[in-house]
């Protein structure tokens, strides 16, 4: 006999191998099952948001689904900040939280199944008899529709004796969406006819393109084509030619490359959703280009698109290749005209450059683009970066180049959310375990975080860092609101000693003021591992440089 906690908990563990939480009266007794049980890591935070954060940045570094767990009540209402940005990201976990117990509410129960489903959450709730289906059945759903789901054990049956646990046939997970029908067909044929006519194409892919695993296809595209690649944010890297790639699209991308993709006369655009970001709000493309859209959505997801094709990224990718190799397309490095094909004839290395700056700003402080861009040389090369909300994500961005997709993540900006940037070191260092782990914060995010600085130091430890944009300032509301007139007082912060705040949890902080501080990084690389404490740099920078993407807000909204 176990009981319905022991069913959750064993069936949970024979799926997902990571579990971040904090323990209360209503997850007491399933991780009690899970810890004495199963073979599932847990990892403790020390607040229910970190729990879902970690679970969510260890899907976006690996693309392996995690586990979170809390209490009910107050343990899950501190996590729905937390949900809205997996919802709005699309990432799926599972959330294991006690609930109120099925006679009714009691006076500190809130109704859960309704606050979930305010934040885009389904909740799957444990009954007395299908408590394995319901957790292998959530577990589907989040895989099948890449979103986060809670699973909910009334706090009356978490102990119920419910018999012996069940094989239950494990979650399944839906096929790629093929290229099929006449209608698909036909739009697949104008498009490779766009591509075999096109002097001057582009590829743009996205994070979906990479969770298709589209990246060998898309190289194929380019070599045939001749095109030019850019990516999204979420999709760094993902071409496998660097030569002919330029770079981040939209505010993060260097200027000369934005313009270069404004010369573009056909752009294909896979597994991105074009958001106003990625878009440059609207001045990515220039008007007279032919944009086409490969998606997983229903529908295009930018009134810019001028044709839309409903189908999975690799599979599209490989169907245009054989349909431009039918047309007697080559790849050859010259066209039919002797003049080089547009990848050839672009230095895509003079296009991505940014402007550094000098060492210091106007005010006497760091220019955080020097600071940054020193950084961006002497990180160690297996790093896993992942990133809090604020102005200052354009710096890493700009400046610390991902060897791939799942090394750099931003938990935060789909909902527009600070202070989860803490709390994501847990779920990248569970999830790359070999690999260095880099925190990217501002002061605004970071002192909001400050529950988890101990889950960091003491889960990442010697493969961990934090890198803090120090201005004194919510440095974007300054930016868009401060310069409009605004009272600034409330956008202001006392200067925060993280270096000393790092320190007195473990870690070693070291205060950031000139270039020549840095050098701390290549001392600390030199350690073995196993006697590095967790690195910290407070960067104070200055508030006087604002990042161009930050610009484009300003003028959006002026």
């Amino acid at each position: 006999m176990a009981h319905t906690s022991a069913h959750v908990a064993h069936t949970l563990a024979a799926h997902i191998d990571e579990v971040f939480g904090l323990m209360g009266n209503g997850n007491a007794y399933f991780l009690d099952a899970l810890l004495r049980g199963t073979s599932a890591t847990y990892t403790a935070v020390r607040h229910e948001a970190g729990a879902v954060v970690a679970a969510d940045a260890h899907f976006r570094t690996s693309g392996r689904i995690a586990a979170a767990t809390t209490t009910y009540g107050a343990g899950f209402t501190n996590t729905l900040t937390a949900l809205a940005e997996a919802a709005q990201a699309r990432v799926p976990l599972v959330l294991v939280v006690g609930d109120e117990p099925t006679s009714g509410p009691r006076p500190w129960d809130v109704d859960q199944i309704a606050m979930a489903s305010a934040v885009g959450v389904r909740t799957y709730t444990v009954g007395r008899v299908d408590a394995a289906a319901a957790t292998v059945t959530a577990i589907e759903h989040a895989l099948t529709y890449r979103v986060p789901v809670v699973l909910a054990i009334p706090y009356d049956v978490a102990t119920l004796q419910i018999g012996e646990i069940p094989a239950v046939p494990g979650p399944s997970r839906p096929a790629p969406t093929a290229p099929t029908g006449e209608f698909t067909h036909a739009a697949l044929d104008r498009l490779a006819t766009d591509l075999a006519a096109a002097k001057r194409p582009l590829l743009l892919a996205g994070r979906g393109a990479w969770l298709a695993g589209a990246s060998d296809e898309l190289g194929q595209l380019v070599e045939l084509t001749g095109a030019l690649s850019v990516t999204t944010a979420l999709g760094r890297n993902l071409f496998p030619a660097a030569e002919h790639d330029l770079g981040v699209a939209g505010g993060f991308g260097a200027p000369a490359a934005m313009d270069r993709v404004r010369e573009a006369d056909v752009a294909v655009v896979f597994g991105a959703s074009l958001n106003q970001f990625t878009m440059r709000f609207g001045d990515l493309f220039h008007p007279s280009t032919t944009v086409w859209q490969i998606d997983t959505d229903d529908r295009a997801t930018n009134a810019r698109v001028g044709g839309f094709i409903r189908a999975d990224a690799k599979l599209a990718a490989a169907d245009l290749v054989a349909r431009l190799k039918s047309t007697g397309i080559d790849g050859a490095k010259y066209s039919d005209s002797g003049a080089p094909r547009w990848h050839d004839s672009v230095d895509t290395t003079a296009d991505r450059a940014y402007a550094v700056g000098s060492e210091l700003a106007g005010d006497g402080r760091l220019d955080p683009r020097a600071a940054a861009s020193r950084l961006g040389e002497i990180l160690p090369k297996d790093r896993v970066v992942v990133s809090d909300g604020g102005h200052f994500i354009a710096w890493a961005n700009m400046f610390w180049e991902p060897s791939a997709p799942d090394r750099l993540a931003m938990v935060g900006t789909a909902f527009q959310s600070i202070g989860l940037g803490w709390h994501s070191v847990a779920g990248a260092a569970r999830a790359n375990p070999e690999s260095t782990i880099v925190l990217t914060s501002g002061d605004g995010g970071g002192a909001m975080a400050l529950s988890d600085l101990d889950t960091a130091i003491r889960v990442a430890d010697g493969r961990g860092m934090a890198v803090v944009f120090n201005d004194a300032a919510y440095g974007a509301e300054v930016n868009l609101y401060g310069l409009k007139g605004l009272e600034k007082s409330p956008m202001l912060i006392d200067e925060i000693d993280f270096a000393a705040l790092a320190t007195a949890a473990g870690g070693h902080g070291v205060v950031v003021r000139s270039l020549s501080d840095l050098d701390i990084v290549e001392e600390w690389k030199a350690r073995p591992v196993d006697e590095r404490p967790f690195l910290l740099l407070d960067l104070r920078i200055s508030g006087e440089v604002i990042a161009p993407y930050q610009e484009e807000v300003i003028r959006v909204n002026s």
